[in-house]
């Protein structure tokens, strides 16, 4: 099991990330929630993980903390919910705003998220019930970061458009929807500084 890798951010291109230590690079697939955390490319930076092994393939997922692991490691033994799935409910809410939607028995803000149906928002909220205080996600996050948190600057903003485009059409939003929630999200920022913002903004729009 490999718990984390530390080196050096070379790639960044939602939902993926490139990390490279001692000559490796590793390819790790991330929620938003992590991306938004990340340093400009070529710091340091410290990221937890979770591996898995499936005939087809072998894909490590990254998470900025041990809280947001952990629920994703709950999640993807709930009934009906895949890695995939449950990295674009950790895209699309904080592990904080998740625990509110449990105890609030919000299921209709869940539906927002791409593949995530009525039965299954419902069945989340009945499971995760009693596992908001255990996971501790009413905590504060114990992120691990080295380096400067400030995105890199080197792309247009029109690669910022084309950027959250393509990461929330690979979260499992339809074309049309991303590129509306993209748009309105231009709209509501006065300068676009990197595409993390952008995708944050477009989240926001369709799942708060």
């Amino acid at each position: 099991m490999i718990g984390h890798v530390r080196g050096v951010l070379v790639e960044k291109q939602p939902p993926i990330l490139v990390v490279e230590t001692n000559g490796i690079g590793y390819e790790i697939e991330a929620s938003m929630q992590t991306f938004y955390k990340l340093p400009a490319l070529g710091e340091n930076v410290k990221v937890y993980t979770h591996f898995v092994v499936r005939e087809d393939a072998q894909l490590l997922f990254g998470f900025f903390d041990k809280k947001e692991r952990s629920l994703f490691r709950t999640l993807i033994k709930a009934n009906g919910v895949g890695p995939k799935l449950a990295i674009a409910i950790l895209s699309g809410m904080s592990t904080s705003e998740f625990a509110a939607c449990v105890m609030r028995e919000d299921a209709a803000t869940l539906t927002k998220i791409p593949g995530v149906g009525k039965k299954t928002a419902e069945r989340l909220v009945v499971e995760f019930k009693d596992k908001v205080a255990t996971l501790g996600l009413d905590e504060p996050a114990d992120f691990e970061l080295t380096g400067t948190e400030l995105p890199s600057a080197a792309e247009s903003v029109n690669g910022y458009i084309e950027d959250a485009q393509s990461a929330l059409i690979a979260l499992g939003y339809k074309p049309v929807m991303a590129s509306k929630a993209v748009s309105a999200a231009q709209k509501q920022l006065k300068n676009i500084n990197s595409s993390e913002e952008l995708i944050r903004v477009s989240l926001k729009s369709m799942v708060g």
